[in-house]
């Protein structure tokens, strides 16, 4: 199944023909849920939004018409939470791959809410939503001279007892540095004194993580390396099995959709259309690979804030 086209009129009317997505990604570029949230709002009420392509540099429009599924990603949802009602109301669906990390003293993630507010959100959310529609991600781990396997294991561990009856899955990558040039120059200029993941390590971590009995579905994301011995699988973080849980009515327009080859060669997600921008985060993190700098993403998000009815973040 194509993403629909359709004839859409904007605010000034002029029409013009945009993409009409069942699912909206939102988004794997920037945390939409923290620092966009009014925004979002605002535009499905309005019915589309003006994405401008990353690599292009050019803008499309993005149609909420025949949207009934959304997928937001985040680190810190809790602005988006009065929100939720309005999905309701149309008729939309929603779960949440919420990265859950605990890198707060280490210095990883400056602008991220302590770990004891992040644990209370997701629990609200869970409360609200269900645990099918909230997901625990712990994505990347990453080693560094102060993060060793152990500490990851230690802090995996805690949080999971700390979500006992909120969670059911945990997804996990491996931090791949080398494959975003940027990342490594930003963690240098930061302090952060990383390393790469060797096989070896990868194999070792995942049969202890499995040996820790968290009583979870145990997941990789996009990950090369087969782990399934320890019996931890690949993820599909647009997952149509999930998503057809949380909104039944949804089976047989779910099926038809084919895997996403917009993404990264070993990601198993179905297409959706992501409604994001890169270099608009303010979070900071330091492993952050969709911000070019912290500072450009901090200066992108107070352009936004001048204009929050702008049709495209930016």
């Amino acid at each position: 199944m194509k993403t629909e086209k359709i004839k859409l009129t904007l605010q000034d009317g002029n029409i013009v023909e945009a993409q009409a997505p069942m699912i909206v990604s939102a988004s794997r570029a920037t945390d939409i849920p923290a620092f966009y949230s009014q925004w979002f709002f605002d535009r499905l009420q309005e019915g589309y939004v003006r994405w401008r392509n990353p690599y292009s540099g050019k803008d499309s429009y993005v149609s909420f018409d025949k949207t009934r599924f959304i997928i937001f990603w985040s680190k810190n949802p809790k602005p988006i939470i009065p929100y939720l009602p309005l999905l309701k109301e149309r008729n939309i669906d929603c779960y949440f791959q919420f990265t859950l990390n605990d890198y707060n003293a280490e210095g990883l993630e400056p602008n991220v809410p302590p770990l004891k507010q992040r644990l209370e959100t997701f629990k609200q959310i869970v409360d609200i939503l269900g645990k099918d529609s909230v997901i625990w991600r712990f994505d990347p781990l990453i080693l560094t001279d102060k993060i060793s396997t152990e500490e990851l294991l230690h802090k995996i561990e805690n949080i999971a007892n700390q979500l006992k009856g909120y969670v059911e899955k945990l997804v996990f990558s491996f931090a791949d540095i080398s494959t975003y040039k940027k990342v490594g120059r930003n963690l240098s200029a930061a302090g952060i004194h990383y390393r790469e993941w060797t096989e070896s390590e990868m194999l070792d971590f995942a049969q202890r993580v499995s040996a820790l009995n968290l009583g979870l579905e145990l997941v990789t994301c996009a990950e090369k390396i087969d782990l399934s011995q320890s019996g931890i699988n690949h993820n599909r973080c647009i997952d149509p099995d999930l998503i057809c849980r949380v909104a039944p009515d949804l089976q047989n327009e779910i099926r038809m959709l084919k895997t996403d080859k917009g993404q990264r060669a070993l990601c198993g997600c179905i297409s959706s259309k992501d409604i994001g921008a890169y270099n608009t985060c303010p979070h900071g993190c330091a492993y952050c690979y969709a911000n070019t700098t912290a500072y450009s993403a901090l200066q992108n998000y107070l352009r936004h804030l001048q204009n929050t009815y702008n049709d495209s973040i930016i």
